[in-house]
């Protein structure tokens, strides 16, 4: 059995100038990126790169339209050695697609009918303490035809460098903070519980959930402002996070939320904090022994509470960091919840095998009902 999987060359700068200078970033580099976070972090730096904003082609989640409009625009740039990722999940995920060499039509590449080849390095920088993207070889991409997100996961998409620099989080508004910590949060967690789960993805599992809830617990007490101390251990946390589900995954809260995420275009943070506690509860209900007896137990230690109360108190906690909306409060109807529920087992059975106990279609069916 796989015990763990540490890919990237992991590296942690003070600051982008010295990031730049180590990385010599210049001719030869596609930089892809925010202008609001490359502007005041590296503008005056002045690197001879090519530089490619995400949101001149969509807002929100990666999907396969804006993929294809910023493909069209980098082809006429010419070759690159090297892909730079800089910032959140969506320009993580698109970053990883543009080191590979075969990516045009990108419904090809994720229906697996193009080869898989890798042909440029990959450098990845988070400037959100969620995602994990940097270390795993997962890319997720909303198809709006098909109304739902899809998973390419192969090798060739870890990157050669994972970079942390925790002053990129500094402008990172509260509500995006809150939905990418509560992402590195279910990451730490479904981890924990996946069957694919060894005492080294446990490590570092179980350690970002303790950095993140009693950092939440802190910014609970304090104030929002209460977390700019405290990015360092959030970015670590996320990254810790990443290590344990790039090796035994993430699983039915995930799959759960893509429907969600991918019908009202919901961050997918958020879409995960709408479904957590109903999955973890749900498993309770099947089988309340085994590794979810473990995990109540060190929840409960962090949150001062008994077990019989962990999940509630949990909410407690969330819910004074960002509010938690019913699904009904997004658009959903119960005809859509029994649409998402074929959907999630018709398309997410990668996510799905890592499941606490396997979930059947009347259970998801009742998650869904309970969160409506």
């Amino acid at each position: 059995m796989k015990q763990m999987i540490l890919k990237p060359a992991l590296h942690r700068f003070e600051t982008c100038g010295q990031f730049a200078e180590e990385f010599q970033i210049g001719r030869g580099d596609l930089i892809i990126t925010n202008e609001y976070i490359f502007q005041p972090c590296f503008g005056e730096l002045k690197l001879p790169a090519d530089v490619v904003y995400q949101e001149k082609y969509g807002a929100g989640e990666p999907s396969d339209d804006m993929f294809e409009a910023m493909y069209a625009d980098i082809a006429k740039l010419g070759r690159h050695r090297r892909i730079i990722g800089i910032g959140g999940g969506t320009v993580l995920d698109l970053s990883k697609l543009f080191s590979l060499k075969n990516i045009h039509p990108v419904t090809d590449l994720y229906d697996r009918k193009l080869e898989v080849a890798k042909d440029k390095e990959l450098v990845l920088v988070p400037t959100t303490c969620g995602t994990g993207s940097e270390v795993t070889n997962i890319s997720i991409l909303a198809f709006n035809g098909r109304h739902s997100k899809l998973g390419l996961a192969a090798d060739e998409l870890y990157a050669t460098d994972a970079v942390l620099i925790p002053e990129l989080l500094r402008g990172l508004p509260f509500r995006f903070f809150a939905t990418s910590s509560i992402d590195a949060l279910v990451h730490s967690v479904e981890s924990s519980l996946s069957p694919k789960a060894t005492p080294y993805t446990k490590l570092f599992g179980y350690k970002a959930m303790e950095m993140i809830l009693k950092g939440y617990q802190k910014i609970a007490w304090d104030g929002e402002e209460a977390r700019f101390p405290l990015l360092g251990d959030f970015i670590v946390a996320s990254n810790f996070a990443g290590l344990a589900f790039g090796t035994a995954g993430c699983a039915a809260v995930h799959a759960m939320s893509y429907p969600l995420s991918g019908t009202f275009h919901v961050a997918h943070g958020e879409a995960n904090y709408a479904l957590f506690t109903g999955v973890l509860k749900n498993y309770m209900e099947i089988d309340p022994n085994g590794k979810i007896s473990e995990l109540n137990r060190f929840l409960a230690g962090l949150l001062g509470c008994g077990t019989e109360r962990v999940y509630d108190e949990l909410e407690k906690l969330l819910g004074r960091i960002i509010k938690k909306r019913a699904l009904h409060e997004y658009g959903a109807t119960q005809e859509m919840l029994e649409e998402w529920t074929g959907s999630v087992l018709r398309t997410q059975g990668r996510l799905m095998q890592n499941n606490y106990v396997p979930l059947d279609a009347e259970r998801v069916l009742k998650i869904y009902r309970e969160l409506f």
